[in-house]
């Protein structure tokens, strides 16, 4: 997802220029970190207290120069209108919340409008479209029949959560003035690896696997996890 994000931010805005990102839900800081590495002045919102302390504790471990382009703050990603104008950031991030939000509308929007003109909006959702995929994978044919019919399943938290499909948000894209203008699919291959699965060998091999399949019809559209990347107008 990374490799993907920069593609779009390296074919949208000129090299070297400092972009104004924010970073809704971003956990313990991998992204905002990345990013801000690379030069860019980040502001992230986090509303889990343990998650924004461990951001805090990986921020507080970086040089001065990084830690002076980070700003954290604790809120919900549905107050982004309370903490900024309209228009403030170039590069707004919303990775792995939707899935959390009941009515995921009005965060959308809220999202978009923090972007200036021309501004980038990156989704990472669940595959709404893909649900039976990983209970099929895994020989559960119940949960995978289960799974044709609704948005609905529980993640590896156990919790009872929600998927988007790629129809209904770029339908929502297109009504906020940030219509979508590329769309990939992430874990396509390794969804059904364990979460504590050592690192493989081959990971470069398996990276490329996946960047590739990402971009590639059909592999994409049965991806656990879709990416999507609207452009304010």
């Amino acid at each position: 997802m990374a490799r993907q994000l920069d593609e779009q931010i390296a074919g949208r805005f000129p090299v070297g220029r400092r972009l104004r990102v924010l970073d809704v839900g971003m956990g313990q800081g991998t992204q905002a970190l990345r990013l801000a590495r690379l030069g860019h002045q980040v502001t992230g919102v986090e509303q889990d207290a343990s998650m924004i302390d461990a951001a805090r504790e990986a921020l507080a471990a970086q040089p001065e120069g990084i830690r002076e382009r980070v700003r954290l703050v604790q809120g919900d990603g549905r107050d982004t209108g309370v903490h900024f104008l309209p228009g403030s950031f170039d590069v707004v991030l919303c990775h792995g919340v939707l899935m959390y939000v009941e009515e995921p509308d009005p965060l959308v929007a809220g999202l978009a409008r923090m972007l200036a003109p021309g501004g980038l909006l990156s989704l990472l959702v669940r595959n709404g479209e893909a649900l039976a995929m990983r209970p099929g994978l895994s020989g559960d044919w119940a949960g995978a029949l289960a799974a044709y019919d609704t948005t609905q399943y529980q993640n590896r938290l156990g919790l009872n959560v929600r998927a988007d499909r790629l129809a209904t948000l770029t339908a929502t894209l297109a009504g906020l003035a940030a219509p979508l203008h590329a769309w990939y699919g992430v874990r396509v291959f390794t969804d059904t690896a364990a979460d504590d699965a050592p690192v493989p060998d081959d990971l470069d091999a398996l990276l490329a696997a996946e960047e590739r399949a990402g971009r590639t019809d059909p592999y994409r559209g049965v991806a656990a996890l879709l990416h999507l990347c609207g452009v304010r107008g």
